[in-house]
């Protein structure tokens, strides 16, 4: 009789609203916006960075594994950030949460894996950085795993783009048509750059482009990067006030501003 009355009396004590917070107090996960526009960025500037530090003219961004330095320091722990991120995101439905487990995969293949250069002047920086050009695999060929991790990245990231512009017609108002063009025109130009480069490596030929498959590479990279900073809804005029990125909240009961998870 006891134990009655002092638990109903503690009920009412305990206000209903404070207990209801108290159960419904989650731990904060990261916002797979958040990945987005971490992994956006990361692209957008991966090629241009890479070639600032290289020591030559780098006819591929992969070249600057064997540049040494920071080039090959930020080559590759921009690839392996762009995989943890791929592997955090899960996306909103079964394919996106596969594929982006697959472009991780591929991503850390490109990373570990150098690519079997070719170019003269890298060949000359990779002789100051005390690596060899051309990096054999136990049997003594050149690993095709960079080749085929690289084309798998693109392939996936180009099906990204597709997701993006489905998802952005459903929605139909006037920032949703607007993203839905830049996907499909991220997607024209990452189809593109494969396209080329492919073209470029069967043929023999870089077309007079200086440093062809560079270019190729840094257009499909921007062309990526930009389709998920537009996903990431940061940027007012891409995203609606609903559905909107906010990297900061406004005063909070707790104290000052504090940035969203």
């Amino acid at each position: 009789m006891t134990i009655r009355r002092q638990s109903t009396e503690l009920a009412r004590n305990c206000p209903v609203s404070t207990v209801a917070s108290a159960a419904s107090k989650k731990p904060q996960q990261i916002d797979q916006r958040t990945l987005k526009l971490l992994v956006g960025l990361i692209a957008i500037f991966l090629a241009n960075v890479c070639s600032f530090f290289a020591v030559s003219a780098i006819d591929s961004i992969s070249a600057s594994y064997v540049e040494g330095g920071w080039a090959r320091d930020f080559f590759v722990g921009s690839l392996f950030a762009i995989s943890a991120f791929l592997v955090a995101y899960n996306g909103v439905s079964t394919l996106e949460k596969y594929i982006s487990k697959i472009a991780a995969m591929a991503a850390m293949g490109v990373a570990l894996f150098p690519c079997d250069c070719v170019n003269g002047i890298v060949e000359e920086g990779a002789k100051l950085s005390g690596l060899t050009c051309g990096q054999l695999d136990a049997m003594g060929r050149a690993s095709p795993v960079h080749y085929v991790a690289a084309a798998t990245l693109f392939i996936v990231l180009t099906i990204f783009c597709r997701i993006f512009y489905k998802r952005a017609k459903d929605k139909k108002h006037k920032e949703a048509i607007l993203r839905m063009r830049i996907y499909a025109t991220c997607g024209a130009v990452m189809i593109a750059s494969i396209a080329f480069m492919a073209t470029g490596s069967l043929l023999h030929t870089k077309f007079g482009i200086p440093r062809f498959t560079f270019q190729g590479e840094r257009a499909g990279l921007i062309a990526f990067g930009i389709s998920w900073l537009t996903a990431s809804k940061v940027l007012p005029g891409l995203s609606s006030n609903e559905e909107r990125l906010k990297l900061f909240k406004g005063k909070t009961p707790e104290g000052p501003v504090k940035p969203v998870a």
